[in-house]
């Protein structure tokens, strides 16, 4: 049985505190690995190295941090089946969808190969009498990363590549159910350059997580899960004088006005909503088809779509998605599946009893279609996280801009129109924080900027971007001027002697 351990100094270490967990198969249901959880003395030693090490990386020239970036980059791409077939074999997602979860993280360390131009500060020439005023962006010193299951690869990396790059050095604790994807990210980075200490990788539960946030040299976290994770680890930050950003859960909308191109729409919730089963913060698992007649159209479409969904192991290549990560979250699921029929929903497609041949101990679930959800339910006021999309009907745009607008969550909309001042009033309307217009999934490109409101974002910067700059930078402020007299002083020309 494979044991993973951690990886700090630029090594795998093995775990001592005789704690582990267990990593499966998805596919099979077979236990495959396990991974030891550390104690708080193994993640304060993890510390201590990245402390070591930031006194160094802090003072290495952004160049130079740019040019382990552009390596990172290459071995990473050279290493892509390697990545996507771990990701796949301990998630369940499929390799088209695992090799993506690697691609959109790789935009982001290719945002981070420009570091020596986005932490230039400001400078103020003649601010007053001779006085000159500049900014300096300068590194943390050691900071942290609390990453999720459900992208072991690009969420890791939308957090240390920013980070590191500033200057900072850093610890990632990965989930417990996929940690062969982030210790192999560790590996690449010291391939690629990186002193040892600069990027370690701890594997633990709760235990390691309150190590990290009450350890006073940790002078930022990032955080990625659920809601209320989220708000505890922000709340305890706060308590240690510590940053946090921190992005809980989702319940992302779709909303098709009447005159939207029907069959474009369906195809886009199709992918939205029941990609990676549906396991993503910014999958889309409510659809509001606005009017009556919007409604049995968009019903009538989907339904053959959904029952021929194409369920499979997760080393296909070919299929729509796989199994979800564990039995308990497949049992999560179909309880809900469940709640959503107790409270009035119309199971138009049930998935519950899906079974796929050869395959009967894997952690399947399949595609799950239900009409007639309502903000008073539930199972629509929470996060399921599966492949399961609940229909809720609008009279008019208002109520669907409102639906959204009103819910816990504010992570992401999409609104399908072809009315441009439509699409305009409702992009200016909504209260989330992130919208598409006739796009269904709308995760703004490495360069701008990831971040939900109300329930889904705790902290007030942005994931990546500039904003993620300004996240793990602290700005310095220097106003100066010189004296024109100085008695002895003396203007020399270097010369190279």
């Amino acid at each position: 049985m494979t044991e993973h351990g951690h990886f700090i100094n630029g090594k795998a270490v093995t775990g001592v505190s005789g704690r582990f967990g267990d990593v499966f198969n998805p596919t099979t249901g077979e236990r495959q690995s396990v991974v030891a959880l550390a104690s708080t003395a193994e993640t304060q030693a993890a510390v201590d190295v990245a402390e070591r090490a930031f006194s160094e990386w802090a003072h290495v020239n952004p160049q130079r941090r740019a040019r382990v970036m552009f390596k990172f980059k290459e071995l990473v791409e050279k290493d892509m089946e390697n990545l996507a077939r771990m990701i796949s074999s301990e998630h369940g997602k499929t390799l088209p969808d695992a090799r993506g979860d690697i691609q959109r993280g790789l935009e982001v360390v290719e945002f981070a190969c420009g570091i020596p131009h986005l932490q230039k500060g400001e400078y103020t020439e003649a601010a007053g009498p001779g006085i000159d005023v500049y900014s300096l962006r300068q590194p943390l010193g050691v900071c942290a990363g609390i990453t999720p299951f459900n992208f072991p690869a690009m969420i890791p990396m939308w957090m240390f590549a920013i980070s590191i790059a500033c200057g900072n050095t850093f610890i990632n604790k990965p989930s417990e159910k996929d940690p062969s994807c982030p210790l192999r990210l560790a590996e690449l980075m010291m391939e690629a350059g990186a002193p040892e200490g600069v990027l370690n990788v701890v594997n633990g539960d709760k235990e390691s997580v309150d190590a990290l946030i009450q350890d006073p040299r940790v002078k930022a976290i990032s955080f990625v899960g659920s809601s209320d994770i989220a708000q505890y680890i922000y709340a305890e930050g706060a308590k240690y004088n510590t940053r946090v950003q921190a992005f809980g859960g989702a319940k992302n909308h779709l909303i098709i006005l009447p005159d939207a191109d029907m069959d474009n729409a369906v195809n886009q919730l199709i992918g939205s909503a029941y990609g990676s089963a549906g396991e993503r913060c910014m999958a889309t698992p409510v659809a509001v088809p606005v009017g009556e007649g919007t409604a049995e159209t968009l019903i009538e479409l989907l339904r053959p779509k959904v029952e021929g969904l194409r369920i499979g192991p997760s080393n296909s290549e070919d299929s729509d998605l796989g199994p979800v990560v564990s039995a308990a979250h497949r049992d999560r699921i179909k309880s809900y599946i469940q709640m959503a029929i107790d409270e009035g929903q119309t199971p138009i497609v049930d998935g519950r009893d899906f079974t796929l041949q050869g395959y009967e101990n894997g952690f399947f679930i399949g595609g799950t279609l239900l009409d007639h959800a309502s903000p008073e339910h539930k199972s629509y006021q929470d996060e399921i996280f599966g492949p399961v999309l609940q229909i809720a009907r609008a009279r008019d745009f208002e109520e669907a801009v409102a639906l959204p607008s009103k819910h816990q969550y504010g992570n992401g909309v999409a609104v399908f129109t072809r009315n441009g001042a439509a699409a305009r009033e409702f992009a200016q309307k909504v209260n989330v924080g992130m919208v598409g217009v006739n796009v269904p999934i709308p995760v703004p490109v490495a360069y701008h900027t990831f971040g939900g409101w109300k329930r889904s974002g705790f902290g007030d910067v942005n994931q990546h971007g500039t904003e993620g700059v300004r996240f793990w930078t602290k700005i310095k402020t220097v106003t100066q001027r010189w004296p024109e007299d100085v008695q002895g002083s003396e203007f020399v020309i270097p010369t190279m002697g």
